[in-house]
């Protein structure tokens, strides 16, 4: 079946929403890795949930998926400066 015009099924599976913060390089780039976070977790639950993975998968994928946002966070420097 054809998708209809305007239709991109990226979009559909990985809605990004706009960001209303302080517009800086970092704090896109955070936001954008933030979303795609919560998207992944999403995605995961939703598998734990259907029965195609474990609990103990679920948490180990999650933690991993943690542990990179935490890196990206430090690595752009977010939350360090004392006065903006």
């Amino acid at each position: 079946m054809p998708q209809p015009e305007g239709v991109d099924k990226n979009s559909l599976l990985y809605p990004r929403s706009r960001y209303y913060g302080h517009v800086k390089p970092e704090n896109l780039v955070f936001n954008a890795n933030l979303q795609e976070f919560a998207q992944k977790v999403g995605y995961i639950t939703n598998l734990e949930t259907g029965g195609k993975l474990s609990a103990e998968e679920s948490y180990k994928q999650i933690k991993a998926l943690w542990k990179q946002l935490k890196r990206t966070k430090k690595s752009l420097g977010i939350g360090t400066d004392v006065a903006e």
